[in-house]
């Protein structure tokens, strides 16, 4: 027994098991990542035993994410689950995206360098057939605030995320300033209860894979790299939310929306005499592949997105995305914080926007009081503003941008 004490007591055994750690904790690392992602042998045919809904029955029911009208088979449909808030990415060779035309809202801000990234909110959207969604991609923490607005525990889907932990580092962690505390998104999910085995967050490399999400590197005919090729099926998103507790209601009971407020909703009313029909802005000065402009279309009462000087097509049905409202949001930026170059935006707190609607201009304020709470927006009286009903693209802006407009 003394001989045993002073071999654990022996630095050099110290250092041994020290290195024996790190090197189960990157092989079980990969085991998980290659179980779970593995490219299937053919893609899944997402129409496998899905009914169809009848697209002409009556639209009388309102989404609550946002407010646009619905049969009633979608309705309750949406109403047995919790909404999916989904990271995709937009770097120029993973383009053109899957899914986001189906999205009921979007969020869009830079993920690092001046290349930006999506948080995708599916719900109502997605209720009439099932979504292919694609390329998922990493987390990025304002995306985590901006997803906790939607209720309690929504559903998010991402491919890993900004951390510290690290495969070949002492200790398995990475130096100090090499990923600040402030942007672990990892750290965040965790301290959120989000981030575990079956939790609510669904990461691609770790808790969820084949075939929920899986790699299909020919999703766009020719090869395309391995970051680029992440897909998630929304149906199959759904059903293990429900195996996981995270149906509508989860484990104890509780509605995801019990302390969910929607925003305040409007029928269409565009002007006679369109105020602003043309609308560009850049995230960064030089990065031009990931610049904006939406013009207006007024017989769809509709912006239609383009990105880096061309039309931005849904991979999956080829329509060009368009949205009911744009609105600009300007943001504090800070960054890069850290070594790795992630970046940090204000989410939590208030600051100014504009709203593109009906083929008007609104100036507003944003507000965000705590994670928890969903983005607001609020006219200079202080009362909140209406949205039009219909797919909501909310743009998170560097203040001090230019958004040019005619």
């Amino acid at each position: 027994m003394e001989s045993l004490f002073n071999m654990l007591s022996n630095k050099k055994f110290t250092v041994f098991a020290s290195f024996l750690g790190v090197y189960l904790l990157v092989s079980g690392s990969s085991w998980a990542l290659f179980s779970y992602l593995k490219e299937p042998d053919k893609m899944i045919d997402i129409s496998e035993g899905r009914e169809k809904i009848d697209p002409n029955l009556p639209k009388t029911e309102e989404c609550p994410i946002n407010g646009k009208m619905y049969s009633e088979p979608e309705r309750e449909i949406w109403e047995s689950r919790r909404p999916i808030t989904a990271i995709i990415e937009n770097h120029a060779d993973s383009r053109p995206q899957s899914g986001l035309s189906k999205a009921d809202v979007v969020y869009e801000a830079v993920a690092e360098g001046g290349i930006t990234r999506f948080l995708a909110v599916f719900y109502c959207g997605a209720s009439a057939e099932e979504v292919k969604i694609a390329p998922v991609r990493s987390a990025r923490v304002y995306f985590i605030d901006w997803a906790a607005g939607y209720g309690d525990s929504p559903v998010f889907v991402h491919i890993g995320g900004a951390n510290n932990i690290c495969g070949n580092c002492p200790g398995g962690v990475k130096p100090a300033g090499q990923v600040a505390r402030e942007v672990n998104a990892f750290g965040m999910l965790e301290r959120m209860g989000w981030r575990s085995a079956k939790g609510n967050a669904f990461d691609g490399g770790t808790n969820v894979g084949y075939p929920i999400i899986v790699r299909d590197q020919y999703r766009l005919g020719d090869k395309s790299a391995w970051e680029h090729s992440v897909v998630g099926f929304t149906d199959k998103i759904f059903e293990e939310a429900k195996n996981r507790g995270f149906s509508y209601e989860d484990a104890k009971g509780q509605a995801w929306d019990e302390n969910y407020k929607p925003w305040i909703y409007k029928d269409d009313s565009p002007l006679a005499n369109p105020a602003a029909t043309d609308i560009s802005f850049e995230f960064w000065s030089n990065k031009s592949d990931y610049d904006v402009s939406w013009k207006y279309e007024k017989e769809g009462n509709r912006y239609l997105r383009s990105n880096g000087g061309k039309e931005h097509k849904d991979h999956e049905t080829n329509e060009v995305i368009s949205a009911k409202n744009v609105v600009i949001i300007f943001v504090n930026e800070k960054g890069p914080v850290d070594q790795e170059g992630h970046m940090f935006y204000t989410t939590v707190g208030e600051g100014e926007a504009l709203i593109f609607q009906n083929g008007d201009l609104l100036e507003v304020n944003w507000s965000k009081r705590t994670q928890d709470d969903q983005l607001r927006l609020f006219d200079s009286n202080g009362d909140e503003v209406s949205l039009v009903r219909g797919e909501t693209w909310i743009e998170a802006v560097p203040n001090g941008n230019k958004i040019d407009y005619n």
